[in-house]
């Protein structure tokens, strides 16, 4: 039974990741791409983000059997969140990771093609936020464990997000990274500067 609990203990820094399910990711790029590449590029998006965590432990938390399956393919952990919401399976993973023992937990979204170098955000103390471009989302949050930072995803979270570090008294980051800004939610983000790359075709495995 997939249950939202980790296998063994941890120490240190890790990496959560809430994964959709792939046959439902992306409606708002219906107008640009059939179902079958929406879920194509859902799935390749999420395997570079796991890729980019490396070598951190990350966890992957979902309420799909087709994505726990492929979490468990390319070397993450399944935590089974279903009937929460994104914000309450994000903050049950920072749990399951606090309770395996884990310091620090990097809260990082799958639709970022372009992600690298995730385990450098780990390094700061407090909370460290990435914001997406339009600094309206936030695709990276960096906290400690155990600081019952309350997640509140959706229109308008960096603003609500730097709101409740603020609220905890906890020293607050802002770091504005190209390659972790670029996510993807409507058919004009398809088409990325060419200073970051071509958007991601094909599912990826974590070495």
């Amino acid at each position: 039974m997939r249950r939202a609990v980790l296998a063994r203990p941890v120490t240190g820094t890790v990496v959560l990741i809430p994964v959709k399910a792939f046959s439902r990711a992306k409606l708002r790029l219906a107008a640009a791409l059939d179902p079958a590449d929406r879920a194509a590029l859902a799935r390749s998006m999420a395997a570079r983000v796991v890729q980019a965590a490396a070598p951190l432990p990350v966890a992957v938390v979902c309420d799909d059997d087709e994505v726990a399956d492929w979490a468990s393919r390319v070397g993450a952990e399944v935590l089974w969140t279903p009937g929460l919401g994104l914000n309450g399976a994000v903050m049950a993973g920072v749990s399951a990771w606090a309770a395996a023992g884990a310091s620090r937990v990097i809260v990082a979204h799958a639709d970022l093609p372009f992600a690298r170098d995730i385990p450098r955000l780990g390094t700061t103390t407090g909370v460290t936020l990435v914001p997406d471009r339009r600094e309206d989302g936030t695709n990276v949050v960096s906290l400690p464990s155990g600081c019952g930072f309350s997640f509140s995803y959706g229109p308008g979270s960096f603003r609500r997000h730097q709101a409740e570090v603020q609220r905890l008294g906890l020293p607050l980051h802002i770091e504005h990274v190209e390659h972790l800004a670029w996510d993807v939610d409507r058919p004009a983000d398809l088409l990325a500067p060419g200073r970051l790359g071509t958007m991601p075709a094909s599912e990826g495995a974590r070495p």
